[in-house]
């Protein structure tokens, strides 16, 4: 779950990127700069506070050397305010953002078993009719589930687990 900085952050971008329609471009750049604090090297040299500002910012700009202007200005900021660690979040909700404006609604769906491409299109075409436009799916395996689905629409759950159906009958047969 993103933190709220995340949220202000990536709706700002999201806003200029709507804008600008350059959304592309700010998804291609948010992506390097999230793999780019995300590897393991790369998140202890930008925590470490020994490291000057300006040391941190030359590395950015010497590796990526094709981010644009408003994604350097982006970063330079996150380095200054020691937020450097949520632009992974700032680049996923810019990427459902992107989704949203192509009319695909982003759907996180867990299940005990990995699914098939067969199973996948089963679940995008229930979940399509359901929630009225285009679906992409973004898969979980959790075997505690044990059987059945568990799908997340924005703030919506829908739990057709087989943990969560055991949960319920235990509750009424104890109200019984």
């Amino acid at each position: 779950m993103a933190s709220g900085s995340a949220r202000r952050y990536a709706q700002a971008i999201i806003e200029l990127a709507r804008e600008e329609k350059s959304f592309p471009a700010w998804q291609r750049d948010l992506t390097d700069l999230g793999q780019l604090v995300q590897d393991a090297a790369g998140a202890q040299f930008f925590a470490n506070p020994s490291i000057s500002d300006e040391e941190k910012l030359s590395v950015v700009e010497n590796v990526l050397t094709d981010l644009r202007p408003e994604a350097r200005n982006l970063v330079r900021l996150l380095i200054e305010r020691r937020k450097v660690a949520i632009l992974p979040d700032i680049a996923a909700l810019v990427d459902e953002a992107a989704l949203a404006e192509q009319g695909i609604v982003l759907v996180d769906v867990t299940t005990a078993e990995a699914l098939d491409a067969a199973g996948q299109d089963v679940v995008r075409q229930q979940l399509k009719k359901l929630v009225g436009s285009d679906v992409q799916l973004r898969l979980q395996v959790d075997p505690e589930i044990i059987g059945g689905i568990i799908a997340r629409i924005g703030d919506q759950l829908i739990d057709g687990s087989v943990t969560n159906q055991l949960r319920q009958l235990r509750a009424r047969l104890a109200a019984a």
